[in-house]
């Protein structure tokens, strides 16, 4: 699994994603949320294989489970600590 710290993500790398809920979501400057469920349950609809994902959430779970799954389907997808 791929894995960087917040300071390291530079817009230009890819689509920065917060898989947190709606209502926890922290937004950091150029980043958009999405929802981790509709993303796993059908990846093609939310996501593109030719574009880099980045994702992010606060205690680092939802994350991690997304880049692993993500991953496993060919997905470009990084795993991002803040």
């Amino acid at each position: 699994m791929k894995v960087i710290n917040i300071d390291e993500y530079n817009p230009s790398m890819g689509v920065l994603v917060s898989l947190e809920d709606k209502e926890d979501f922290k937004s950091i400057k150029g980043s958009i949320n999405m929802d981790i469920d509709k993303i796993l349950s059908n990846p093609s609809k939310y996501l593109d294989k030719n574009k880099k994902y980045y994702f992010y959430c606060l205690k680092g779970s939802r994350s991690r489970r997304a880049v692993q799954i993500l991953g496993v389907y060919g997905y470009q997808v990084t795993k991002v600590t803040l």
